[in-house]
């Protein structure tokens, strides 16, 4: 008798877990449209200038909110530009952890409080992209601050530009990207490697942010083309996207490396041609 009341909870849990399927599909769905939208909108807005990183420390058409505030000067524009980096992040970067995200809620579909573990993961997927974006804008404002004082970048900046995309293309063949995107590739042994059940929300937090550093190591030399392109072009990060999503969970994905690597080498000296 037991074993089949045993059986009957297993049964019931598991359908419950499929149940609930749609309905994470459909959330996860609507988070990363509704992120693109807002993209959208805020690049075609007065605001647009700040999902530029170039236009971060300029208060425009928010000056009277950031005279308000003290330090609004500064605080204002960096915490905008904060949210349009966590947009992109949702837009461009979650689609691509959709293998593992569900491969989470089958290890822990039958728990009731398997939708709060799986946002634990999301949560630290974005911690892990929030502190490279802060790296990233940090560094970038040192170099254009660099550069606004000095004459050799106003004539020669287009190098700079050069040297990201050949750097994005070099790194496409190093052994470090090859090993993040293994990680990436495999998301059954990456969460059977990090899932014990005994502390579940640390281990969920664990799994989406481990997760979310072998992500940047995979493409952060990629989300670096950004800067060269314009990061508030939303054709541009709907292409990056696209190739970043294909290269970690397509089939063939792997062999990607290759063709973006000569890619963006090409692209630098096309750059250096036009220009030199």
């Amino acid at each position: 008798m037991s074993n089949g009341r045993s059986g009957t909870t297993t049964l019931w849990a598991a359908s419950l877990a499929v149940g609930r399927r749609p309905v994470f599909i459909v959330i996860f769905s609507l988070l990363v449209i509704s992120a693109w939208v807002a993209l959208w909108l805020w690049s075609a807005s007065p605001y647009g200038r700040y999902l530029d990183h170039g236009g971060w420390g300029e208060a425009g058409v928010l000056g009277p909110l950031c005279r308000a505030v003290p330090g609004g000067e500064i605080i204002v524009p960096a915490l905008l530009h904060a949210m349009s980096w966590v947009l992109m992040v949702a837009a461009m970067m979650l689609p691509t952890t959709y293998p593992l995200l569900q491969m989470f809620r089958r290890v822990t579909g039958a728990r009731p409080d398997g939708g709060r573990l799986t946002a634990i993961v999301v949560f630290g997927f974005f911690i892990a992209w929030l502190a490279f974006g802060i790296f990233a804008h940090v560094a970038d404002a040192v170099l254009q601050a660099a550069a606004a004082r000095s004459a050799w970048f106003v004539i020669y900046g287009w190098m700079v530009g050069a040297v990201v995309l050949a750097a994005a293309g070099l790194f496409q063949f190093s052994a470090l990207k090859y090993r993040c995107l293994e990680e990436c590739r495999t998301p059954f042994a990456f969460v059977a490697a990090r899932w014990q059940g005994l502390t579940p929300a640390r281990d969920a937090f664990r799994i989406g942010f481990d997760h979310g550093l072998f992500c940047v190591g995979c493409c952060w030399a990629l989300m670096l083309v950004m800067f060269v392109v314009g990061i508030g072009s939303v054709g541009w990060m709907l292409a990056l996207a696209a190739v970043m999503a294909a290269e970690k969970n397509l089939p063939g994905g792997k062999r990607l490396r290759t063709f973006l690597g000569l890619g963006l080498i090409g692209w630098a000296g096309a750059v250096i041609i036009v220009n030199a």
